[in-house]
C-alpha cells in the first residue's frame, strides 16, 4: 500500500510541476518569415489579394487549397483559414526597401495556445513545423513574380 501511495503522490507531484513549468511559456506564438522580391508593391499586392492565383506559389494549393477569408489594406493582407481553431490569423506585410522596385514580403502566423501543458510544450516545435512551409511558399512567390 505504501508503494502505491508513493507512486500516486509522485505522479501528482510531477504533473503539477510540469503544469507549473508550462505556465512560464508564452500563450501567443508568432512565426514570421520574410523575403525581398524585385517587383513593385502593386504587383505583389495583386498576387497576394487574389486567392485564385495562390496555386502558382502557395505550397499544397494544387492539391487542397485552404478556404481563406481575406482582409486587405494598402500594405498588408490578413487571412484566416476557415475551420482552423488554433491559428488566430496569418498575413502578409509588404514593406518598401531602399532599392527601387524591391519590396520585402513578410509572412507571419499567429498562434494562440491554451494553458494545457501539452500545447505549451508542443509550441517549441511550431517553428520546425510551419517555418519550412512558409519559406518554401515565399521562395516560390519570389520566383513567380521575378520571372
Amino acid at each position: 500500500m505504501r508503494i502505491i501511495k508513493l507512486g500516486l503522490i509522485s505522479v501528482v507531484f510531477f504533473a503539477v510541476m510540469i503544469t507549473l513549468v508550462s505556465l512560464l511559456f508564452p500563450s501567443h506564438v508568432r512565426i514570421s518569415k520574410a523575403v525581398d522580391i524585385n517587383s513593385d508593391k502593386e504587383t505583389v499586392l495583386a498576387q497576394l489579394k487574389d486567392t485564385s492565383n495562390w496555386k502558382n506559389w502557395y505550397p499544397g494549393a494544387d492539391s487542397s487549397m485552404p478556404v481563406v477569408e481575406l482582409t486587405a489594406t494598402d500594405s498588408s493582407i490578413q487571412f484566416h483559414q476557415v475551420g482552423n481553431v488554433n491559428r488566430s490569423g496569418e498575413g502578409f506585410n509588404i514593406m518598401p526597401v531602399g532599392q527601387p522596385h524591391t519590396v520585402t514580403v513578410q509572412w507571419y502566423m499567429d498562434i494562440h495556445l491554451h494553458w494545457y501543458p501539452w500545447e505549451k510544450f508542443s509550441s517549441l516545435l511550431l517553428e520546425n513545423r510551419y517555418g519550412p512551409f512558409m519559406e518554401r511558399g515565399l521562395t516560390r512567390l519570389k520566383a513567380y513574380l521575378e520571372k
